[in-house]
């Protein structure tokens, strides 16, 4: 394994990375953000991310697993003091074995592909990070094409998003866009290339049952704010609108459980639709 520097102490580049655990403005500014785990270190390693660095503890031997991402991804190595790292790693005890500082790409929606059976998630001015990260990681399981986080909201690349979606972010393109201005005009292009994709709300009044409606044909489905739903802009946005029946005292599901059924359901409908066509 290369040498790399150690960290024993509070300094300067140590409290970088760890603003970049809670400052949302200097994880943007520096273009960076802090992963850790296995799962997800490896699949932003797999899905070609670039790491800028990979921090160890410098007291205790490496796993087989850390000592190959150590001598095979081109990245700064550091040898860190085990409180430090827990520090980095959000752990009260045992720090983690490697944390690595990964950069961002471009909040560019030309990253998310619309392809003929197009499935995408937009997320309205989410106020939890971890309901992001829920979403990721229940659209990258049934085949969604990209998610989409709108206006001030939740940061994608918080660290309780970043561990919610278990390693998906790296998988699945994951944008940030200021307003619904980017997404109609990203639409229209679509649409103009022969994409007719189409913009479905997911509402309590919704003026369709989600298990009546086509979720077949090319769709970005929209997930309102956790308290206030989708916004007029939004609303007035949508082609359609669908509900999802709920039973019991509850009046509403929770934004990521109604996303996760809502993908449920149309890859359940996709996957029915291709058994019909091949005749199984």
């Amino acid at each position: 394994m290369p040498a790399g520097r150690r960290i024993t102490s509070r300094n300067a580049q140590f409290q970088q990375w760890q603003a970049l655990l809670a400052n949302r403005k200097k994880r943007q500014r520096a273009g960076e953000f802090l992963v850790q785990g296995v799962r997800p270190i490896s699949l932003a390693v797999e899905h070609g991310w670039p790491v800028h660095t990979l921090i160890h503890d410098d007291r205790r031997g490496l796993s087989r697993w850390a000592g190959e991402l150590l001598d095979t991804v081109p990245a700064e190595r550091i040898a860190m003091a085990p409180e430090l790292l827990a520090d980095l790693g959000e752990k009260n005890e045992a720090a983690p074995e490697l944390v690595a500082v990964v950069g961002m790409p471009a909040d560019d929606l030309q990253r998310i592909p619309v392809e003929d059976d197009f499935l995408g998630v937009l997320f309205d001015r989410p106020t939890s990070p971890g309901n992001i990260g829920s979403i990721i990681r229940s659209a990258d399981a049934f085949g969604a094409h990209g998610l989409i986080v709108s206006g001030h909201a939740a940061d994608v690349y918080d660290p309780k998003s970043v561990r919610a979606s278990t390693g998906s972010l790296f998988a699945l393109p994951a944008v940030r866009v200021p307003s619904p201005r980017e997404v109609a005009d990203w639409l229209q292009a679509q649409r103009a290339q022969g994409k007719p994709v189409l913009m479905v709300g997911t509402d309590e009044h919704g003026e369709k049952n989600v298990f009546d409606f086509d979720l077949t044909q090319p769709v970005l489905l929209l997930i309102g704010n956790e308290t206030s739903g989708l916004s007029g802009a939004w609303r007035e946005l949508c082609d359609h609108t669908v509900s999802i029946p709920i039973a019991g005292a509850a009046s509403s599901l929770n934004a990521a459980n109604a996303a996760t059924t809502v993908l449920y359901e149309a890859s359940r409908q996709r996957i029915a639709a291709k058994a019909q066509v091949s005749g199984v």
